[in-house]
């Protein structure tokens, strides 16, 4: 695994572990105030990034397409963002709500970017003939 699929699966890790530890957390002290920003951290950082890193090496024209990097950054970036304010809301601090709102629109645009990455690279090669045929 090389490239933005290696990056996109540390990330996974880091936030699995993350999220463990926050859940661990609740667990240990019984207060679950903040189980929303640890299913955030499990689906968009762990499952997400891991769906991610296990793509592009299964489409290689889409691992090597230029805005992979792209959406390899924006993803990272916003869904730390995204953490981070959803952390500060659920910890009492609601003037972290336009962090967390740019986050989210930030990973919606680069769900967006992949959509477009991948559906280019799955799509893009072949020509109107094989695509008839294709059932």
């Amino acid at each position: 695994m090389q490239g933005v699929a290696r990056n996109f699966f540390t990330l996974a890790i880091m936030f699995a572990i993350l999220g463990m530890m926050l859940g661990l957390q609740m667990a240990m002290s019984q207060d679950h105030s903040q189980l929303p920003t640890h299913a955030h951290i499990m689906v968009l950082g762990w499952v997400m990034s891991a769906v991610f890193a296990f793509f592009y090496p299964l489409v290689p024209a889409a691992g090597h397409s230029r805005l992979a990097p792209v959406h390899f950054w924006l993803s990272a970036v916003s869904s730390v963002g995204l953490v981070i304010g959803l952390f500060m809301i659920y910890g009492g601090n609601l003037s972290a709500d336009p962090i967390a709102a740019v986050c989210s629109m930030g990973f919606f645009v680069a769900t967006l970017l992949f959509a477009y990455i991948a559906l280019s690279a799955l799509w893009g090669g072949q020509t109107s003939a094989a695509r008839a045929g294709a059932h």
